[in-house]
């Protein structure tokens, strides 16, 4: 079930900063990592666009870690 957040809060920017922060200790960036502006009410966060072999690296990192 999705429910909507108070717009405008940190909780979003806080969280694509700790991802960004986790993925970069992995090595890996998603550069169009950012707060999806078209739903602010949502507060969701956009992972944007990624080339193939970012996708596989990302894939296999949270194998690792699920393991």
């Amino acid at each position: 079930m999705t429910t909507a957040q108070k717009p405008g809060t940190t909780e979003v920017v806080e969280a694509v900063g700790v991802l960004r922060g986790a993925l970069a200790a992995a090595g890996i960036v998603l550069p169009s990592l950012g707060t999806d502006t078209a739903s602010p009410a949502l507060n969701l966060i956009d992972l944007g666009r990624v080339r193939a072999d970012v996708a596989l690296r990302l894939a296999d990192v949270l194998r690792r870690g699920c393991g």
